[in-house]
């Protein structure tokens, strides 16, 4: 191993899947690099999955992220691993008569979840059809599918994402390999990867955060939208940043299992479909119509 690749592996941003990928080196070829590494470094590669760790790892594995990510943005972080509500499974609609394209979802959405903006990387894809086809100024709001037993949660090799019993799918970044497997496998085009370090300036990095959500995440893994997990979770009725932030009223969230629920009432009064009903994976991402 040359000395550009030792002094490369023991950067603090070496993660599980730097390892596995140059396992055909050898086991003595990959101690060699961490010889005079630190002991977050180790920590990282032996951290355990999130459904492995008892309450105390957990906090353990959380003060050493805050401390990383206050060095890297001189910033405190608020890492939050709260479980979902019970009761609750979450759904989301979407007023394609009131949409006007305004884009202000997307950037609440950036905001919001840490997202990078250099390369960009955007969760809401906004789609734009000429007058007189199907659809006008739609937003195709792939991210936001979460299934009973989605494809992209069966074909993931380390466990690295799951879907929770709130109906939000999630991801362990630390876990996450990068292999893009889940990507290949989900039918939405729900998730995006992280081709280069993503950049987010101090000034914009939002703080309020939980582990399996809007944290900071690292160079090559495979992000997705979740709901605002850090919001809707904490605040039991609260919107995520997109809904929030949408002037016209066009998007619409909340509890499934509710039949008070704003999100019950538009799918029972509705013209409503939801896209790739056939493949039979129960998307919660409902569009309608007002009238």
């Amino acid at each position: 191993m040359s000395k550009k690749n030792i002094n490369n592996t023991c950067n603090k941003k070496v993660r599980r899947r730097t390892i596995l990928k140059s396992a055909a080196v050898g086991l003595t070829s990959l101690a060699l690099p961490f010889g005079n590494a630190d002991a977050g470094v180790w920590e990282s590669f032996f951290q355990k999955h999130f459904h492995q760790m008892n309450k105390d790892e957990l906090k353990t594995v959380i003060t050493r992220l805050e401390s990383e990510y206050k060095e890297e943005y001189g910033k405190d972080f608020n890492i939050k691993s709260t479980k979902p509500i019970d009761g609750v499974k979450f759904g989301y609609g979407l007023d394609l008569s009131r949409c006007i394209g305004c884009r202000r979802c997307v950037y609440g959405c950036v905001e919001e979840n840490n997202q990078s903006r250099d390369p960009q990387i955007h969760w809401i894809s906004v789609l734009e059809f000429k007058k007189g086809e199907r659809w006008v100024n739609v937003f195709e709001e792939a991210t936001k599918y979460y299934n009973p037993n989605p494809p992209c949660v069966k074909v993931c090799p380390t466990k690295a994402t799951w879907q929770e019993r709130d109906g939000i799918t999630v991801v362990d970044y630390n876990w996450c390999i990068g292999c893009r497997y889940c990507m290949a496998a989900c039918p939405y085009g729900a998730r995006r990867f992280n081709w280069a370090a993503p950049q987010v300036a101090r000034e914009e990095i939002n703080t309020e955060t939980h582990y399996l959500g809007n944290r900071p995440r690292y160079n090559g893994v495979v992000e997705k939208c979740t709901f605002c997990i850090q919001r809707t979770r904490e605040e039991p009725g609260r919107y995520p940043a997109c809904v929030e932030v949408c002037p016209v009223g066009a998007r619409k969230f909340g509890n499934l299992l509710d039949p008070e629920s704003e999100i019950r009432y538009s799918i029972e009064h509705k013209r409503v479909f939801r896209l790739k009903e056939d493949l039979n994976t129960s998307p919660k991402f409902y569009y309608f119509f007002a009238t």
